[in-house]
């Protein structure tokens, strides 16, 4: 998806992720309404399998893979709620997932993302998203491993 995103763009993914994630319900909380003086309604995602809105967006692009890519798998790099948003809908989906994850992750985080399937490596790595090198330091720490990755887009999700 190149440029700005629209309404159209929302609708097509809403479409294409329909019947695997949960249509969760939009609440107003009225605890939190007394406490700020505003009308406050809550997303309740935390109903999603993975308990994370995340694994929407992760679908979404796993869903706009072609047959080559798939069977190639992919790479994620997260700590946590996107990293199993993507391997939950890659064992599901039949596409291999590796999840690079930062040394000093919560084993709770790693244990639950190798449940849903993938293969999780840890490296150290610049968490700082502006880091022009960040990529590359990922990719090279893969290839030490005999995982080949190759950087088709940077999106955060």
């Amino acid at each position: 998806m190149a440029g700005a995103l629209t309404i159209d763009d929302v609708r097509q993914a809403a479409d294409a992720i329909a019947g695997a994630v949960v249509r969760t319900p939009f609440l107003p909380s009225q605890t939190l309404s007394q406490l700020t003086g505003a009308d406050v309604w809550l997303k309740f995602e935390n109903l999603q399998f993975t308990a994370s809105f995340k694994e929407r967006g992760a679908l979404n692009r796993l869903l706009q893979l072609s047959d080559a890519e798939r069977a190639r798998g992919v790479v994620a790099v997260s700590a946590g709620n996107h990293a199993q948003g993507v391997a939950y809908h890659g064992r599901r989906l039949g596409i291999p997932v590796t999840v690079v994850m930062p040394n000093g992750t919560p084993r709770t985080k790693i244990a639950c993302t190798e449940g849903f399937g993938a293969r999780v490596v840890s490296i150290t790595f610049s968490l700082d998203l502006t880091d022009p090198g960040r990529a590359q330091v990922i990719v090279a720490a893969l290839a030490t491993r005999g995982l080949a990755a190759e950087i088709i887009g940077i999106t955060e999700a």
